[in-house]
């Protein structure tokens, strides 16, 4: 029994030797730089612009270890988004590539960190040969929430402000001149009540 257990000790020894001794990819995300420093253990190094959460949301901050790879996983909160290479570290939040890239090097995300597809395919990479310690640290610079939707809000109203003002026939714009055009024959209704 006594050579059983010592064969079994070496056994495992030769096993956990290996695992112990396999180094991981750490990544550290600085929020404050909204940058990602990534050192392989092959001695690679990189440094990419990244997006954290913009204001509203928030980047989790600490130490995490990979979690789970997904090649291409799609947000089911946030209206199927595509979230390519995701490096899953803690809940819902994952490292993935993101086709915003005009807004890389400034919060834009619901809280996962975006990375261009580019650099997303090459992390995913090393991460699934090699494991990965990733550290989240700093604070986030001031955002401004929605700030390109709210410009794009303004020009959509008025633009049609200006096109329903000119199809009120040269009558000054009211409340009821924003209702929808008739078609055809049918009148149009608006709250219930039969505009003719």
């Amino acid at each position: 029994m006594r050579k059983l257990v010592q064969f079994l000790v070496v056994v495992l020894a030769l096993f956990s030797a290996p695992l112990a001794a396999r180094a991981k990819v750490r990544i550290t995300v600085d929020l404050s730089s909204q940058q990602m420093d990534v050192l392989s253990d092959s001695g690679s190094s990189y440094s990419w612009p990244i997006s954290s959460a913009r204001s509203g949301y928030v980047t989790p901050r600490g130490v995490y270890s990979a979690v789970s790879l997904q090649t291409m996983h799609r947000s089911k909160k946030y209206h199927n988004s595509p979230m390519p290479h995701s490096i899953f570290f803690h809940g819902g939040y994952a490292i993935h590539g993101t086709y915003e890239t005009a807004s890389l090097g400034r919060p834009a995300s619901h809280g996962c960190v975006r990375i261009s597809p580019a650099n997303a395919a090459m992390l995913f990479s090393l991460v699934r040969a090699e494991g990965a310690t990733i550290e989240i640290v700093g604070s986030p610079p001031p955002s401004h929430p929605f700030a390109s939707e709210s410009r794009h809000r303004r020009h959509y109203a008025l633009a049609h402000h200006k096109h329903y003002a000119r199809s009120g026939h040269g009558h000054r714009a009211t409340a009821l001149s924003y209702a929808p055009e008739r078609r055809g024959d049918f009148p149009t209704r608006v709250f219930g009540y039969v505009l003719h």
